[in-house]
């Protein structure tokens, strides 16, 4: 899922991303309750008018940017208290406010509540923060039972799994979940900055406890790498704001490594970003140019370089799907990686 925090893709506007196939966005009800509000987002038809998307977006609670917040925040069993970090108001999120919120958005997709634990945290920590996440999740559902949607069409709400890096609490967590019963499942509070070998065995810990039939959503990951990773694991929901904000500064994806585009070497080269691309950068741009357009702090180098990097991202969940469908995904995760691994990168100059 491409993220749209604030009602829009950075450097990417909606009809490109229906042309490289985006079939679902993320929104943030954090940023888009302080702006423009919820009310006026209602007001304006719901999200979907209001930015002028017809395809699916999944609205994150805000519970991530809240806890990130660290000192403009308090927490307690009804929710959270924090503060604007635009202007410093005073604001409150509970369980039933931001299930409230995300109806007034009217997202296909809601999350619940939840804490992010921080990394590295202590075992005790970790498990009273999850069971006040399970509280939540708890008073969410009952919630989303209670309230219709504003709109007219369904809303799926799904529950977090939390519990740091511990498999115990993972497992609990998960199971807790399950028993109460969510349209999906997400595993939230990973890539926060504990090993990839660590975040792989969380994940082999989750997906042993939820169901099958349900979508299985990692939240906030990641690499390419990573989400080869997480396929082989089960997931099959992801978003991350690497292939964008990588592309606003200057680094690219490819099916061979990637490429910043700062590099001297760029700058008489006449191919393509990526050879092998069909995207509308890769038709119709060269690295030369596009280095040029970063040099010079032209905006469309950004966008152009955020087209390719989310293009990018989208042919790689279509090629992992279209490998399990052939049966063949063992062996495309293994070339596939590899090639990934090649590192197109050799140290030389970078011009500023």
């Amino acid at each position: 899922m491409p993220v749209g925090t604030q009602g829009s893709v950075k450097a990417i506007e909606q009809r490109e991303l229906v042309e490289i196939g985006a079939q679902i966005i993320l929104g943030n009800t954090y940023h888009l309750y302080l702006r423009p509000g919820a009310d006026l987002i209602q007001a304006g038809g719901g999200l979907h008018r209001f930015i002028n998307w017809t395809r699916p977006i999944l609205t994150d609670s805000g519970g991530y940017q809240v806890f990130s917040l660290n000192e403009l925040r308090d927490i307690d069993e009804e929710g959270v208290t924090f503060k604007s970090h635009l202007d410093g108001s005073t604001h409150v999120f509970t369980a039933e406010s931001v299930v409230r919120i995300q109806r007034q958005l009217g997202s296909d997709i809601m999350m619940v509540l939840d804490e992010c634990a921080p990394f590295p945290c202590d075992v005790e920590y970790a498990r009273r923060s999850n069971v006040m996440t399970l509280r939540w999740a708890e008073r969410c559902k009952v919630a989303a039972e209670s309230e219709g949607s504003l709109y007219g069409h369904s809303q799926a709400l799904f529950g977090i799994v939390q519990g740091s890096v511990y498999p115990e609490i993972r497992t609990q967590g998960a199971q807790a979940l399950v028993r109460l019963g969510f349209d999906g499942y997400a595993i939230g509070g990973l890539a926060v900055g504990e090993p990839a070998e660590v975040m792989y065995h969380i994940v082999d810990v989750c997906e042993s406890v939820l169901p099958t039939d349900k979508p299985r959503y990692l939240m906030g990951v990641g690499t390419p790498a990573n989400l080869i990773e997480a396929v082989s694991r089960g997931m099959d929901m992801f978003d991350c704001v690497l292939p964008t904000r990588n592309g606003r500064n200057a680094n690219l994806f490819t099916r061979t490594g990637n490429i910043n585009l700062r590099n001297a070497k760029y700058k008489a080269d006449f191919t393509a970003p990526d050879p092998e691309c069909g995207c509308y950068t890769c038709r119709n741009f060269t690295r030369a140019y596009l280095r040029h357009l970063v040099q010079v702090k032209e905006i469309l180098g950004l966008q152009l370089a955020t087209i390719h990097n989310l293009s990018f991202y989208l042919w790689l969940m279509r090629e992992a799907r279209g490998a399990i469908i052939a049966q063949r995904f063992q062996a495309w995760k293994s070339e596939t990686l590899q090639r990934l691994n090649s590192e197109i990168e050799d140290g030389e100059s970078v011009i500023p």
